[in-house]
Order: C-alpha cells, then sequence, then structure tokens
C-alpha cells in the first residue's frame, strides 16, 4: 500500500503571499501590495508549496507564471482569505457596536420616503458605522440576505421565509390618488368598495406593492378579471400617469407628501376605517451575530419614525 502523504496546514501570510503573486505575477510588486519584503514573501510561496507538496508557481529569469495546480489553488486561496476577513469583520462588530460596515436592502416603495430618516439616525447617533444601501425588489433582497450579500433589510412585511426575523417597525394607510377633479377626490371616506369598479393603475411586476394593492382589491371585492393598467416602473411615473387622466392608483402615506405635492393635477383621498394598510419592518437572518445591534437600531428607528404619518409599532408587535 502506498503511504498517504499528510498535508502540513498552510498558514494566513503563506496563502496572503501566494494570492498576492497569483494576483500580481511579479515577486516585487505582490510584496508592495502587501507590505512584506521580497525574500519574506518569496520564501512564504516556497514554504506554501513544500507544505502542499505542489508546485504553484513557475518561475522563470523574466516573469512568474501560475502552474496549472497554482490556477486553481488560486482562486481557493482567495475564498479561504476572503472567509476569514468576513470573520474579522464580524469579531470587531461584536467587540464595537455599530461600526464596520453594514449592508442595508430597500425596497423601491420605501427607499425615497424613508431613506432620509435612516440616514440622518445613521449619522448623527452611528458615525463609525460605515452603511451601504442597496435598492432591490423584494426577491431579490431576500436571496442576497440568504447569501450574505447583505445584512439587514427595510422592507414590507410579512415575507413568510423561514430563516428570517423580522423587526417591524410600523404600520401605515394606503391613500387613493386621482386626478383633480375625480369624484373620489378630498373626500376622507371613501369606502373600500369603491375599488372594485375603478380604472387602477399599479406598479410591474416584482414590486410588492403591486401585490398589496391587488390584495387589498380583492378584498374590496374586486375581481381578478377587472381592468389593471400596468406601465409604470416606479411610483413617479405611475402618479403622472394619474395626473394625465389614465386612472388612479394607491401610495403609502408616507410616500404622498414627495409623490404629489408639487403637482395641482393631483389629488388624494383618505379611506374609512379601518382604512387597508402595509408594514414595514427591518428584517435579518435567524441567529444573526448582530442580532442585538439591529434590535437596538430597530428600535432607535422606531423613535425617529415617530415624525412621519405612521403608527409606530411596538418591539413585540
Amino acid at each position: 500500500m502506498v503511504p498517504v502523504r499528510r498535508v502540513k496546514q498552510p498558514s494566513l501570510s503563506q496563502l496572503r503571499a501566494f494570492a498576492a503573486v497569483a494576483e500580481h505575477l511579479h515577486f516585487r510588486d505582490a510584496a508592495a501590495a502587501i507590505g512584506m519584503s521580497q525574500p519574506a514573501l518569496s520564501g512564504a510561496v516556497s514554504a506554501l508549496e513544500e507544505a502542499l507538496g505542489v508546485q504553484l508557481l513557475e518561475r522563470t529569469t523574466r516573469r512568474v507564471l501560475l502552474s496549472p495546480a497554482g490556477e486553481r489553488l488560486a482562486a481557493r486561496a482567495h475564498v479561504v482569505l476572503d472567509a476569514v476577513g468576513e470573520l474579522m469583520e464580524e469579531a470587531e462588530a461584536a467587540q464595537a457596536p455599530f461600526t464596520g460596515v453594514l449592508r442595508l436592502g430597500v425596497i423601491p416603495t420605501v427607499a425615497p420616503y424613508l431613506l432620509p430618516t435612516v440616514l440622518r439616525l445613521a449619522h448623527t447617533r452611528y458615525p463609525q458605522l460605515d452603511l451601504q444601501v442597496h435598492e432591490e425588489q423584494t426577491a431579490s433582497l431576500l436571496e442576497g440576505l440568504a447569501a450574505g450579500r447583505l445584512d439587514l433589510l427595510l422592507l414590507a412585511v410579512p415575507l413568510g421565509v423561514p430563516g428570517v426575523v423580522e423587526l417591524p417597525l410600523f404600520d401605515e394607510d394606503f391613500v387613493l390618488v386621482a386626478p383633480e377633479g375625480h369624484p373620489l377626490a378630498g373626500r376622507d371616506d371613501i369606502p373600500r368598495e369603491a375599488l372594485r369598479e375603478l380604472r387602477l393603475l399599479l406598479l410591474d411586476e416584482g414590486h410588492c406593492l403591486r401585490d398589496q394593492a391587488l390584495d387589498i382589491c380583492r378584498e374590496a371585492g374586486r375581481e381578478d378579471g377587472a381592468e389593471v393598467t400596468t406601465t409604470a416602473a416606479g411610483l413617479s411615473t405611475l402618479v403622472q400617469l394619474v395626473a394625465g387622466g389614465l386612472g388612479v392608483t394607491l401610495l403609502p402615506r408616507t410616500a404622498v407628501t414627495v409623490e404629489t405635492a408639487r403637482n395641482t393635477a393631483l389629488s388624494t383621498g383618505s379611506f374609512t376605517a379601518p382604512a387597508p394598510t402595509r408594514r414595514i419592518a427591518l428584517a435579518m437572518r435567524a441567529g444573526a451575530a448582530r442580532h442585538s445591534e439591529f434590535e437596538e437600531l430597530a428600535g432607535a428607528l422606531r423613535e425617529e419614525l415617530a415624525a412621519l404619518p405612521v403608527r409606530v409599532l411596538g418591539a413585540d408587535s
């Protein structure tokens, strides 16, 4: 029986040295890139080759090339180093809450109206936090959360997704937006049943707000086959279509001022109680290392959002 050779455990220093050489294909440039002397870098790569028992580089007097094994292992080395970097980020975050990078995903029907509050809070209360915002539709956000590309989401709930914890922030009413002079314009006693026959303008497929509006219409008794014109990718376009007389639409109350205040051709109306609503929450992975930090952030956001036309919820809602 041929004895099995035991592979020695490579060090992170050796992996960093090899990854730098694989990227630059030049020992001097690689050494400068990672702040290591050239002899030390060359020694680290040689030690890695010895530990693994494979030749990673083809050295000539003029240039450095990756061997076939080196090409395969270079990709693996980057994965390992990236994972170690993420581990260090998590450790730093645990030691010092609200520092480092926080990748926040936000749906398009929330971002323009709540981000000013979120960014102001981050700037004033958490100045060491590197907040990075990604605006995407719900399905993409959930995929990013599951894959670790995103850390926290701000979106409409309930999601009903296993492994995702929701931190409710507030409920807000939907408002009917109609052209000026429309029979329902300016009313504060619109019955839900009025939605049965209206020419309704909605967002494109994929927006959760479209699905919420359709659910409201179904609850009001609107038939699934009733006319729905869908031509808008965003709320700004949607209200312009309404202003042009093409129909009416539903807006969450936080969006009304931004989207209608500068257009005199638009008018709003409120529904009789209980008005149709949506719930907005933060969402994180179950067991997230920063769960206590995110819960604290949710509490701080609730305080700030109290100034908006919403019903702020408790942590246990």
